[in-house]
């Protein structure tokens, strides 16, 4: 199977190009590409399939298998894709996704994309400061749904935060019976938070697109930042645009080519299995 591996902020996707390449069992190779040790290595697998109602469609699966709805990084990455290689020669696009069809704005230098700007949709919000009880602790989160679903609360130390040890516990919390991205976050002023997150089948990685814009939405709400922010995620910063009504969210950032191969998956079923 050919590919190309790309990444967003470090959030990272082996990504195939379903208009020349069928993958005919996308949970499976999600799980054996994702792999660290013996796959690609990702935080998943991404195809960019033709679309009836978009220019494309991106159908995204998380390093577990399970079907993601939408990825803000990964999108971004879709879009850089389909302009260097020259599936498109257009700056705006519609890519159709679980959540919906998004719109997104690729900034060109040089012939390459260099930034695409997404209208990621308008958030739902769902709760705001609700409490939740995590490993014998008491949190307030607040939800917000960018097609996906978050939980947003604040914390004094993001940096120093085990998060391996927490991010489960919300992940598989019997409130949210398909399980929930997290993000842990810390607002640094008015125009700034910093935050990590504990993805859904993933476990942590090193930016969200859509939990940028979870936190981003869940900081305006609770009246803590102005209606455009920065999100400083461990791979890197998101430009986050909101007018803090029914309007779209929007999410600006980077997207990187870091390598093409060709893997074979026979080969990387039998290592898993043991042979």
């Amino acid at each position: 199977m050919k590919f190309t591996k790309m990444q967003g902020l470090g959030n990272d996707y082996v990504y195939v190009n379903c208009l020349e390449e069928m993958v005919p069992d996308p949970e499976e190779t999600a799980r054996l590409v994702s792999d660290r040790h013996f796959g690609v290595g990702s935080d998943g697998l991404i195809l960019i399939c033709p679309s009836k109602v978009a220019d494309f469609e991106m159908r995204m699966y998380n390093a577990d298998g399970s079907r993601g709805k939408m990825c803000g990084n990964g999108i971004r990455c879709v879009g850089k894709y389909v302009y260097d290689y020259g599936l498109t020669n257009k700056t705006d696009i519609t890519v159709e996704t679980l959540a919906g069809i998004k719109y997104l704005e690729i900034f060109p230098q040089d012939g390459k994309a260099r930034e695409i700007k997404v209208d990621m949709g308008a958030p739902v919000v769902s709760a705001i400061d609700s409490p939740i009880e995590v490993n014998g602790q008491e949190y307030r989160i607040t939800e917000v749904s960018m097609g996906n679903p978050h939980a947003v609360l604040y914390i004094e130390d993001v940096q120093g935060l085990a998060i391996e040890k927490i991010g489960p516990g919300f992940e598989t919390h019997p409130r949210f019976p398909n399980r929930v991205n997290t993000e842990f976050a810390r607002v640094l002023d008015r125009q700034t938070v910093e935050m990590r997150v504990w993805e859904r089948g993933s476990g942590e990685t090193l930016a969200c697109g859509t939990g940028a814009c979870a936190v981003a939405v869940a900081s305006m709400v609770n009246g803590l930042t102005e209606h455009q922010v920065t999100v400083r995620l461990l791979g890197g910063d998101l430009k986050i645009q909101w007018d803090g009504k029914d309007g779209s969210v929007y999410m600006t950032g980077p997207a990187r080519t870091v390598f093409e191969g060709t893997v074979d998956l026979e080969s990387l079923r039998a290592d898993r299995a043991g042979n």
